[in-house]
Formats: C-alpha cells, sequence, structure tokens
C-alpha cells in the first residue's frame, strides 16, 4: 500500500525510534523459578505529566511463527498513557522488535494519551490491527475515538491512525477489543469487528465491522436489547458466528452476545453468571474482567477472577466456563492454582488457547498475578507472576510455575484506580508453546520506575497436571461466598 507523505513521516517517525531502542533494550530477567524472561521493550518517552519509565497492560495475538504485542507507555495517573507500543516476533518468540504508534502528540499524533491495545491479524487481508483508544484532556480524560493501526508487512512497520468511531455528543468511548474472522472457510472470512462501550451513555456496547483490512468501518451497532456492559473480548467460531462475553456495566455479573451474519446485527445478551470478586489488597487496580479465547473447533473459553470458591471471599481464584455456541455456557470451575482456604490471591488472567488443538485434546495455558498471602498491605504485599497449563482441554492442570517477582507495589505507577500492571494481560501460543507478554517491575531509581514487557525467552510448554478441576453445585458451591465488590449504580470507566 502506498503511503501519503503524513502517513511515510510517522511510520518513520515510528521506525527510527524503533531501529534505535533494538540495540539498546533487550535484557533478561530470571525469576525465582529460574524461568528466563526476555525485555521486549521499554519506554522512552520523556514528558513530565506521565510517569516514567511505565509500560502496562499488554495483549497479544499470534498466527503462525508471528506474535504481535501491544500496550500502553509512559503510563498517566489519571487516565491513558503517553504512547501505544507495540513489540512483533517472527520467529516464535525467539528475537523481538519493537517500536511505537503514531497516535499521540509524544509521538507525531493529534491526541492527547491513548489507552486499551488489543492485538488482532485479518488473514484474508495479510494485515496485523492494533486498536487503542484515543483520548483527549487533561484534568478530565474523555474517550474521544476508538482508532487502528495497521501493518502489512508482518507487524514490522505501522501506518497512520484509521478511524473507528469519533465520539459524538455526550459519548465518552472506552475498553474497545478487535477480532478477525481468519477461518478461509467461514462466509465471513476477512471481516474484523471491534467492540467498545460509551461511557457517556452508561456502558452502551457498540459494535463496528471493516471488510477490508480496518481500512474502513461501518456504522456503530448495538446490541439487539441495547445491553451495557465492560471489557468485551470478541472471539470468532470457524463457522464465522461471532461471540462476545462481556462483564455487565458494573462487573457483577458476565454476558455473552453474538453475531451469526458477519456483523450486519447483534443479539440480545444472555447471563452467563454472576461475579463474586474479592477486593485485591494494597490499592493494586483489579477488577473482573474476562480474558477469552477460543480452540480450533470453535469452543469458546472465558476465565476471570473470582472469590466464590473462598469462604467469606477471602481470596481471588482464576474460574472458567466454556460454550460451543455463546448461549448456553457450562458451569462456572475453579483452576486448581493449589488448593481452596490457602490464603493466596490470584488475579488479572492472561488466558491462551493453541489454535491447532480442540476439544479434549486443547492445550491451555494461563498467565496470572497472585499475592502469596491475600491478606496484606501496600508496604508488605508481594506481587508475583505465576503460569498453569493445561492439554486436556482444562480437566486437568499443572502446578503452578513462578514467572517473575516478587515485586513490590512501591515499583508500580499510581493511577486513580490504583497501582497498576493493566486492567488486563494476554497469553498466546505459537507452534506448541505459550508466550504470555507481562509487565514486570524492578525496583525503580529515584523517581524514574522500571517497569516494562517480558516475555519467556523460550515460550512455555503445555501440559496435562495432575490437579483436577472441581465440580461445584453451580453458584452455592461455597457457603457465605457473598462478594465484597462493591456494585455501583454509576457506570464504570477503566482508562
Amino acid at each position: 500500500m502506498a503511503l501519503t507523505r503524513t502517513q511515510g513521516k510517522l511510520t518513520r517517525f515510528a521506525l527510527a525510534i524503533s531501529l534505535f531502542l533494538v540495540s539498546s533494550f533487550f535484557s533478561t530477567l530470571v525469576a525465582s523459578a529460574n524461568v528466563i524472561l526476555t525485555r521486549i521493550s521499554i519506554d522512552p518517552f520523556t514528558n513530565s505529566t506521565s510517569q516514567h519509565a511505565t509500560e502496562v497492560e499488554p495483549d497479544t495475538f499470534s498466527f503462525g511463527s508471528t506474535i504481535v504485542s501491544a500496550f500502553q507507555v509512559g503510563r498517566f495517573n489519571n487516565g491513558g498513557s503517553s504512547d501505544i507500543g507495540w513489540a512483533t516476533s517472527t520467529d516464535g518468540g525467539s528475537t523481538w522488535t519493537h517500536g511505537f504508534l503514531p497516535i499521540t502528540v509524544f509521538s507525531g499524533g493529534p491526541y492527547d494519551r491513548v489507552s486499551d491495545a488489543s492485538v488482532a491479524y485479518d488473514a484474508a487481508h495479510n494485515t496485523w490491527i492494533i486498536s487503542s483508544l484515543a483520548l483527549v484532556g487533561s484534568s478530565s480524560v474523555v474517550g474521544a475515538a476508538v482508532i487502528v493501526n495497521r501493518s502489512t508487512d508482518g507487524g514490522l512497520t505501522w501506518g497512520a491512525n484509521v478511524i473507528v468511531h469519533n465520539a459524538i455528543g455526550s459519548e465518552n468511548l472506552d475498553k474497545n477489543w478487535t477480532v478477525c474472522d481468519d477461518t478461509v472457510t467461514s462466509p465471513f472470512y476477512g471481516h474484523c469487528y471491534t467492540e467498545w462501550d460509551d461511557n457517556g451513555g452508561g456502558n452502551l456496547i457498540h459494535m463496528s465491522t471493516s471488510t477490508d483490512g480496518g481500512l474502513n468501518w461501518g456504522a456503530q451497532k448495538n446490541t439487539a436489547n441495547n445491553a451495557t456492559g465492560l471489557g468485551g473480548q470478541p472471539v470468532v467460531q470457524p463457522n464465522g458466528t461471532v461471540i462476545v462475553p462481556i462483564d455487565n456495566a458494573n462487573e457483577t455479573a458476565l454476558l455473552a452476545f453474538k453475531s451469526t451474519d458477519g456483523g450486519v446485527s447483534w443479539s440480545s445478551t444472555v447471563s452467563i453468571t454472576t461475579i463474586k470478586t474479592h477486593t485485591v489488597a494494597g490499592n493494586l487496580r483489579s477488577g473482573p474482567l474476562p480474558s477469552a479465547e477460543i480452540d480450533g473447533t470453535g469452543k469458546v473459553y472465558v476465565v476471570w477472577q473470582d472469590c466464590r470458591f473462598e469462604r467469606r471471599c477471602a481470596a481471588n481464584d482464576i474460574v472458567m466456563t466454556t460454550s460451543t455456541d455463546g448461549a448456553t455456557w457450562s458451569t462456572v470451575t475453579r483452576i486448581p492454582i493449589g488448593s481452596t482456604g490457602s490464603g493466596v490471591d490470584h488475579f488479572i488472567p492472561g488466558f491462551g488457547v493453541d489454535k491447532a488443538t480442540s476439544g479434549t485434546s486443547a492445550h491451555l495455558g494461563l498467565a496470572y498475578y497472585y499475592y502469596p498471602t491475600a491478606n496484606c498491605s501496600a508496604s508488605t504485599c508481594q506481587l508475583n507472576v505465576g503460569y498453569v497449563s493445561s492439554t486436556n482441554g482444562g480437566t486437568s492442570w499443572t502446578v503452578s510455575t513462578q514467572l517473575a517477582g516478587p515485586m513490590n507495589l512501591s515499583w508500580l505507577p499510581n493511577t486513580t484506580q490504583g497501582l497498576m500492571v493493566g486492567d488486563y494481560i494476554s497469553t498466546s501460543f505459537s507452534g506448541s508453546t505459550a508466550h504470555p507478554v507481562l509487565s514486570i517491575a524492578n525496583a525503580p531509581t529515584g523517581s524514574v520506575f522500571d517497569e516494562a514487557m517480558y516475555s519467556p525467552a523460550s515460550g512455555l510448554a503445555a501440559a496435562a497436571g495432575g490437579s483436577f478441576v472441581s465440580t461445584p453445585k453451580g453458584e452455592q458451591a461455597v457457603p457465605n461466598a457473598a462478594s465484597d465488590h462493591a456494585a455501583s449504580n454509576s457506570a464504570v470507566t477503566h482508562r
């Protein structure tokens, strides 16, 4: 695709930063469990209005041997970041190239800030897509547009901003996510779908569709029941059905809706389950947003943090539900990362499925943050990252492997919603190994943080494990499991 003069300038800017940093940022980190992590990006920005060096909230997507991650860089206290960074591996996670998108005034773009990166790949148009939430304002930050940036050379260079939807009137956009239909036999092969909500309209859910590799996007559409929600993660089945698991607007229930006609229309939401969540200690920013993936035959997996299996909701587990049609969902089960009552708090999951596998042989990988002791304080909490896997569709799981930590909470940037590694993280499979991308902090130097993106140097294997999931009696699995996550009648936003 030919670039305009402006596009060429922005692309050269991003490439210049990328090439400069490629020679200077690579380092390794060894966790207590001797898992070698490679740093794949670092914050280069110096604007005094945001916190440096900080990188938070990664998403990933893989296709073949290519893995692309995107994340916030230079976190502001009251919403958004200095820019969106990207890191791409074309050899299954062995080596990485990285850079920054031309979105904000700090990187040659028009917007004040940006947030909520999401990665997709459109196989029909050989195009990688990073969607994000463009923000304007300083003391009062508004979600001004959902945008995408595109790469047609395997995720190594990125073009100018493309508008999915500009905020209209009182709209205040939030929490976008993009996916594409990559099944050649699907009637909607090459369709891409972006979901977001309008915080100014009580978190009204919107969808938009592109059929040309993200160059143009259709008008926003609502669900059939004009539902509200937050944090949706659409996935596409091989038959072209799009299923969108999403929290309700108060994050007290998990919903889902779908499209069977290529995004022409969207169904009403169905209720999957209530959400019961323990408030994570130490003022760490964390909530029960879903992490959704799909296997090779179209089975949808959704995981989130939930305390229903712990007496008096004293800590969070990572729990899971599945569906083959988006309408009927399995009983919520607990992923057995240790035993109930252990006092360990698990949160912010990043879930991945090897799409070359399916059904009872599906390979699953789960990265997550945790406190060894849930009942801790800002000065005593020890933040770690763990990983478990399954090769039988989640029937049994391995014991946990520590990937990083412990980290002190004082090493993290602060936001109006708490200390931050991200509202979400992500895991993607390339070949037979899982590749989570993680926000990891080291002790800061003076007032400068040291929080960057890392990924396991060799990928992580999936194994069958010996810890089996429980089969609880529905929502009454544990007595006294009332939520201590306060519901609100006002719309929720996560920027």
